[in-house]
């Protein structure tokens, strides 16, 4: 039996999505919170060669690395054969709806869907419960005065969904096949199939796209302060973005680290003027306008130690003394799974008739943030989310 260690913490979507993979495998692991056990923080920085990210996954002495490596593994066909699973036959499962998603949009579905006697299976794949399980506070969700917690928000809204009935597996689909119904969903060897299907994909946070970024990515750069700002404890790190979800990250770094700077590339913020003005009033946070980064500067052993910024406006370049950097600076729909499929918009957002969720292949609808460049709001992608179910609901009963 192999043994498996997985270095994680608390509200981390990234530690849940690797720990669901290897849920989804059969195979036991133990977990270390280094969050908990303070001690074990240190070792899984030494054993890793200098990651401060988590999780960080061993399969005995095999030094896995990151969620993305995990599933990178996956991806490859690999990680059956370093775990020694044996490959079982393909299986088929057949459902009235599923749906693609745990966002917001992808539970709200399930759960009118569910409510509707549908029977939905819902599928989610690299981040369960969404990009709102990044969140600290939401507080402009209705129905929670005092906020509440990203992570426990959608925790909440699964709850819900399984209330009714509604079924949820993981599942990282790879292939689908909309030419004819049941449609038809692989996950590898695995086939779903449905009558109608609800795509509540979502979308991915982006990169700067920087060589220096990618080299020190999860060795000082990460895309998730929830998950990462734990390492930088007294320590002066940046936050690239400037809507709510930068600013969110620079307030919630505060939590731990001695300074914060926000750089942005305007002279302004697009946030809501509520999270400016808690920005504002916080003296551990200094903005850097009209700035882009140039580089990202470290060594090989340490990691990240330092970044380098431009201003737009004078061509002046400076050095940050920073140790950490936190990219905020959007997202990306996940639709690459339907591409020369279904129609999208020059920005690759899916694109459903005016008025309604319906895509152009029938029996096909799409909520949320993934076809959603405008708003992008929890309870606007709940709102749609309800709209594709009824939506779908409707649609059943016309072809029935």
């Amino acid at each position: 039996m192999k043994k498996i260690v997985v270095y994680s913490k608390d509200y981390c979507p990234y530690c849940v999505k690797a720990k669901e993979l290897l849920k989804s495998k059969g195979v036991s692991f133990e977990e270390i919170a280094v969050d908990v056990k303070l001690e074990e923080m240190d070792i899984m920085i030494e054993k890793s060669g200098g990651q401060r990210t988590v999780p960080q996954i061993f399969i005995d002495d095999f030094h896995v690395g990151g969620c993305d490596d995990l599933y990178e593994l996956e991806n490859k066909g690999e990680l059956d054969s370093l775990l020694e699973i044996e490959v079982e036959e393909a299986d088929v499962n057949h459902h009235r709806v599923i749906i693609l998603g745990s966002g917001p949009a992808g539970y709200t579905a399930a759960i009118y869907a569910a409510r509707a006697n549908l029977e939905p299976l819902v599928i989610f794949g690299p981040q369960k419960g969404g990009q709102l399980t990044t969140t600290t506070e939401v507080d402009n969700f209705p129905g929670f005065p005092d906020g509440i917690d990203g992570n426990k928000l959608m925790g909440l809204m699964e709850q819900q969904a399984l209330r009714f009935s509604t079924e949820i597996t993981f599942g990282e689909i790879t292939r689908v096949d909309l030419t004819e119904r049941p449609f038809k969903l692989y996950q590898d060897d695995k086939l779903f199939t449905c009558d109608a299907l609800i795509i509540a994909t979502g979308a991915t946070a982006r990169y700067l796209g920087l060589p220096s970024e990618a080299k020190y990515k999860n060795r000082g750069v990460s895309a998730c302060a929830t998950c990462d700002g734990f390492f930088f404890k007294g320590q002066k790190v940046a936050v690239a973005g400037g809507g709510d979800t930068a600013l969110e990250d620079a307030t919630y770094l505060t939590n731990f680290c001695e300074k914060v700077y926000v750089i942005h590339r305007r002279d302004e913020f697009r946030a809501s003027k509520a999270m400016q003005e808690r920005v504002f009033k916080n003296s551990h946070i200094e903005v850097v306008w009209d700035s882009v980064i140039d580089e990202v500067i470290g060594d090989e052993a340490k990691g990240m130690n330092n970044l380098q910024v431009r201003n737009v406006k004078t061509g002046e370049k400076k050095q940050l003394d920073v140790s950490g950097l936190f990219v905020a600076i959007g997202h990306t729909p996940n639709t690459g799974l339907f591409e020369g499929m279904l129609t999208m918009d020059e920005k690759k957002y899916l694109s459903p008739a005016s008025g309604t969720t319906r895509m152009n292949i029938d029996g096909v609808f799409a909520c949320g943030d993934v076809m959603d460049s405008i708003y992008r709001q929890a309870i606007t992608a709940a709102g749609t989310g309800c709209m594709a179910a009824m939506d779908a609901e409707r649609w059943l009963a016309e072809i029935d």
